[in-house]
């Protein structure tokens, strides 16, 4: 049973502030972070579609915006740009002379990963040229890439859990304390073919065409998936009877209705009711921590799972469900 209480709660309009008092943006290693020119100088047309993205102007806006300098305000938070609560989810951080910087708004490592490790080994070619690297030898390549930290688009489950660290608040007393909103109301398929699409590498500039619809029914579920995982985490860690508890429970709850019309949408595929049924085994309530992780890791290892048994071809029953292009979160640059 999940909380019953409702609040009244004016929401606000801007990210999750992050982690409160980390020292790094999402538990990254600083001096491993490239910022943004180290990969503009080969995805050019990706990045000038950064430019045109929310993620790119928070570098600006984000310490200009007057309600979340009330909520720097309230956590005792003195310059957004300085301190790790915010930090975490709106800027690009870089160790420089051995001190954390911000470089840039939310660009390209924030999503992929501190490139330190990994950006040079995924441009390589194998110390070869594109024309004459092996399909094992790229395969390989790609491999390394990810085992150094990089997250790929073809690493849907890495790619959401990422994109809901910060959709996601991951603090409650940034909502309690902070009159932070609860966070974005999110979704994977919305979100990702909106403004800050920029699948133009393959055609060289040519188009940035929106996801094929297998990938956006893998995208639609294990988006859901993964809000309901991110939920069950959050209350775990929830220690006051208040707001945040609340709109978690909430979120969790939502997310795994529409998760139960999806599995009912393909019965062929028993994952996603073995998701849901996970989902309702651990009480959306306080001081259940055990339980609600539990639950958490369990949903994480059937995702995880899940990218690489389907490739969205068996899951057209659930594409009345998909958010269409009305619902994409800004536009695409062309």
């Amino acid at each position: 049973m999940y909380f019953r209480q409702i609040h009244r709660f004016t929401g606000i309009a801007i990210l999750a502030l992050g982690f409160a008092g980390a020292p790094v943006a999402k538990g990254q290693d600083l001096t491993k972070v490239q910022g943004p020119n180290a990969c503009s100088e080969c995805h050019k047309d990706e990045s000038a579609a950064w430019q045109e993205s929310h993620h790119f102007k928070t570098f600006r806006e984000m310490p200009r915006n007057p309600k979340g300098k009330e909520i720097a305000q309230r956590m005792g938070i003195r310059r957004i740009k300085s301190e790790g609560l915010c930090l975490s989810c709106h800027f690009t951080v870089q160790q420089t002379k051995n001190k954390p910087k911000v470089v840039a708004g939310i660009a390209c490592e924030s999503c992929h990963g501190a490139g330190g490790d990994w950006i040079k080994v995924h441009s390589g070619f194998s110390g070869k040229t594109e024309a004459t690297e092996t399909p094992a030898e790229e395969a390989a390549r790609w491999a390394q890439s990810d085992q150094l930290g990089m997250i790929r688009t073809a690493s849907i489950y890495r790619i959401a859990k990422n994109c809901f660290s910060c959709h996601v608040v991951p603090q409650e007393d940034l909502v309690n304390v902070g009159g932070h909103s609860i966070g974005s109301q999110f979704d994977l398929v919305s979100w990702s073919q909106g403004e800050v699409r920029h699948n133009t590498w393959y055609s060289k500039g040519a188009s940035n065409q929106e996801a094929d619809v297998n990938r956006k029914r893998i995208l639609y579920v294990i988006g859901l998936a993964v809000e309901i995982e991110t939920a069950l985490r959050s209350i775990a860690k929830a220690n006051a009877r208040k707001l945040y508890a609340f709109k978690m429970a909430q979120r969790a709850d939502v997310a795994r209705k529409k998760l139960a019309q999806a599995a009912s949408a393909v019965p062929n595929v028993p994952e996603l009711a073995k998701i849901v049924q996970l989902s309702h085994t651990a009480g959306l309530k306080l001081n259940n921590a055990a339980a609600l992780n539990a639950a958490a890791e369990s949903i994480a290892q059937i995702s995880v799972g899940f990218t690489s048994k389907y490739d969205g071809s068996q899951l057209a029953g659930i594409d009345g469900l998909i958010p269409g292009p009305q619902t994409y979160k800004g536009a695409a640059r062309q």
